[in-house]
């Protein structure tokens, strides 16, 4: 997993090689915020922190890279030999790795030099987006099955080695239970889980020797694949025979169903083996599995005890990208941090100034009622109604009278190019998400037309938002 300044777009290296020869290098804050929720989704779940603050604090370029540069011809030999002792000395803040997140609001804030802030743009993006992307999919995933067994299938579907390893980690943190790719399990310390693929049934003489020999190797984890030939005929009849010898060991089978009518074969299927006397015989699934069929098949009541999902997961299915980008917040002038703003003819693409914070509120059972953002600095009351400011129409706005407590979300994680804390567990923040999305109403929660949770502005931000948008007109 390099950690090459190399890593960022080129117009990066341009725009720095240009601030740093015309002595333009003020101290900046950049937002890293998300503009629209994947899938059509009322939450997202924020992931890749930890791989951010790892990268940050080893960034830097090799002599290989500097050759390379200076091969390009568009660099001063003043940039490169500044860029050879370059290291990141910035701050960030951030929202916790695991974090159920909405629109418009940042997930974290970089402190640092414009040329610094500026190179590690395209790198956070990089990460954050696409582990966003794949934690919030597996999220959905977790929840249609009703907060059942879903296993990461997804190596052979991945985008890539590097994107099956990053894949792997966002699943498990949105709610993944195991994951098929073996490397991921050593790297992160997640459970492994695997069976047998059709070619193990088709390279024995027959379909019953080939489950025998399995089982005799893996007693304890004795998953058998039931559709190479007949799943009803010839298929389950044979793992009710194994099942039996298993049972008389104290050993518990399962089968796996990879093609076919799912909610019909996994209802013959049980009723089969119950009638064997393997009542505790697990059945799992796999086979183009997402969110929306593992509902349907929750719905009708299929008897499924694990879920095995590979493409839609690992690719985020019929969402390619996260909507995450990285605009400047504030940049210093003088011994003032001015606010800056971008301007769009869409609303929702012009930004929100200024160094902020952001505060969550909620109710008595620990459930979010509302996002508040307010300028960094701002000091807010700990009682009494709140008025929250909608962030792209100055004349709406929402009082909320009644809530339990509100918890600022934007902690310090690097200060001066340093982490300030020790990584975390990957269980505590897969912890951490399962937690969060817990408790979501049930509204955000739903696959489709979720309710819109509330992401304001104070009105000390409103009022500065478009007092600068008016002063732009």
């Amino acid at each position: 997993m390099t950690t090459s300044g190399l890593l960022t777009d080129l117009y990066e290296l341009t725009m720095m090689q240009g601030y740093y020869l015309y002595g333009r290098n003020p101290e900046v804050v950049f937002d890293m915020f998300y503009r629209r929720p994947p899938f059509g989704a009322g939450f997202s779940v924020f992931a890749g922190l930890e791989e951010i603050v790892r990268r940050l604090g080893e960034l830097s370029f090799s002599q290989e890279d500097l050759e390379y540069l200076d091969g390009l011809g568009l660099f001063h030999r003043k940039f490169l030999d500044m860029l050879a002792s370059f290291r990141f000395n910035g701050t960030v803040y951030a929202m916790k790795e695991g974090t159920v997140v909405f629109p418009q609001e940042p997930l974290l804030r970089v402190h640092g030099t414009l040329i610094e802030a500026q190179l590690v743009e395209s790198m956070l993006l990089a990460i954050v987006n696409f582990q966003s992307l794949i934690a919030t999919k597996a999220a959905r995933i977790y929840l249609a099955s009703g907060g059942g067994n879903v296993i990461e299938f997804g190596l052979r579907r991945a985008q890539g080695l590097d994107g099956a390893l990053s894949a792997t980690r966002a699943a498990f943190i949105g709610g993944a239970a195991a994951t098929s790719n073996t490397l991921a399990g050593k790297l992160y310390d997640i459970p492994v889980r695997g069976t047998m693929a059709h070619s193990w049934v088709m390279a024995f003489e027959n379909e019953l020797d080939a489950f025998e020999k399995y089982a005799a190797l893996y007693p304890d984890q004795a998953i058998l694949l039931i559709d190479t030939y007949d799943t009803l005929g010839s298929g389950v009849e044979n793992a009710i025979r194994i099942g039996r010898k298993l049972k008389k060991q104290g050993k518990r089978l399962g089968v796996r169903l990879d093609s076919g009518d799912l909610e019909y074969l996994s209802k013959q299927c049980r009723r089969r083996l119950d009638d064997a006397g393997l009542q505790d015989a697990r059945i799992i699934v796999s086979n183009e599995l997402n969110e929306e069929i593992i509902q349907q098949l929750v719905t009708a009541g299929s008897p499924i005890d694990s879920w095995g999902v590979g493409t839609q997961l690992v690719t985020g299915g019929n969402e390619s990208a996260f909507s995450g980008v990285y605009k400047l917040a504030a940049k210093r002038e003088g011994d003032r941090m001015i606010p800056t703003i971008k301007l769009s003819n869409n609303p929702e693409k012009t930004t929100t100034p200024a160094v902020k914070q952001v505060h969550r509120y909620y109710d008595s059972a620990g459930s979010p009622l509302g996002d508040l953002m307010t300028l960094d600095d701002e000091q807010l009351e700990n009682s009494g109604p709140v008025v929250f400011h909608h962030p792209m129409d100055e004349n709406r706005r929402y009082v909320l009278r009644s809530y339990e407590r509100s918890y600022p979300l934007l902690e310090l994680v690097m200060k001066s190019g340093k982490r300030v804390h020790e990584p975390a567990a990957l269980t505590d923040l897969r912890a951490r998400a399962l937690d969060s999305i817990r408790c979501l109403d049930d509204t955000y929660k739903r696959l489709i037309n979720p309710h819109v949770y509330k992401v304001s502005l104070s009105g000390a931000l409103q009022g500065l938002k478009f007092s600068l948008v008016k002063a732009a007109s």
